[in-house]
């Protein structure tokens, strides 16, 4: 099959490893003889365009350099057409790649994307907007505000947001509703994974599946910070998903439920984000799967 790309990378901006990263597109792309181009990301967000795009060119990849945000962006566009899409992760979690085990290096990522093996992953929609990989509501997506606003980003500044919010973080009122459960709590975070990544390799879902037609929730309850983090720790290294129970909820910190859609009521405005880009929060959230949401190129 002849294949056709198109790469998405931001406007150069004078950096030195983006300069490097798009002679290498370009050389490695033009060894192997497939027609390709280059395209900046937009600030908005809007693909729309892609579809008629792809169709009428015949695209058969379309080749994402950046963070989750943008992958997010270029994959809700990507739904429903028969195009491949391929991750080079620039950005300061790249959660997805990682839970598809993508190299982090460029140069071994493009390898993935030429060998051409892929399938298809789930996303979902929350109060319809799209996420591919993770969202939260509480003390993560305050981090994910606060880490918007540096100048500077990198693991290091994403550490030290963390930590700041850690000491003053306090819980929220939550009331989830799913398979015929409700349950009310007071929370630090809910996360809700279609990926087993926060990013970095931080992994907060273990159990989850990028293909598995299941949305994996974890619901960090009301405790002392120092419980917080060791539970975060062990949840971190081998959660495991468990049925509810009402009398030993509130005893165990953190609970782990999987569904395909659930309602969160959000009575006290807890901030959002979606794939690590901070998002307008609402009073109430309805969340649901999309199975075989796009075609995702994998090691």
């Amino acid at each position: 099959m002849n294949r056709k790309f198109i790469y998405f990378i931001n406007p150069i901006s004078g950096t030195s490893g983006k300069i490097l990263l798009l002679e290498m597109i370009k050389q490695k792309t033009t060894e192997r003889n497939i027609p390709f181009e280059i395209l900046h990301t937009n600030a908005e967000g809007d693909y729309r365009y892609l579809g008629d795009k792809i169709r009428n060119e015949q695209i058969t990849d379309v080749i994402i350099c950046g963070g989750d945000g943008t992958v997010n962006q270029v994959a809700n566009a990507l739904q429903g057409i028969p195009v491949n899409a391929g991750i080079i992760p620039m950005g300061s979690g790249n959660g997805l790649a990682f839970a598809a085990r993508i190299p982090k290096k460029p140069a071994e990522a493009l390898e993935v994307i030429f060998r051409g093996k892929s399938e298809y992953i789930d996303s979902f929609y929350i109060n319809r907007q799209f996420s591919c990989m993770l969202c939260g509501l509480g003390f993560d997506a305050q981090v994910a505000h606060d880490f918007a606003k540096q100048k500077k980003r990198g693991l290091a500044t994403y550490v030290r947001q963390s930590t700041r919010n850690f000491f003053s973080a306090s819980p929220y009122p939550f009331e989830l509703e799913m398979d015929g459960l409700r349950i009310s709590t007071e929370a630090f975070f809910i996360s809700i994974a279609n990926s087993n990544q926060f990013g970095n390799n931080f992994t907060i879902a273990p159990q989850a599946s990028l293909h598995d037609g299941l949305l994996d929730i974890v619901v960090v309850n009301k405790m002392s910070k120092w419980q917080m983090a060791w539970k975060v720790l062990q949840q971190v290294r081998g959660g495991r998903v468990r049925m509810y129970d009402d009398k030993k909820y509130h005893h165990s910190g953190i609970h782990y439920f999987q569904a395909k859609k659930l309602r969160i009521r959000n009575p006290g405005m807890a901030p959002l984000h979606i794939d690590g880009d901070p998002a307008a929060s609402a009073p109430s959230f309805e969340i649901e799967i999309i199975e075989k949401a796009f075609r995702l190129l994998i090691p």
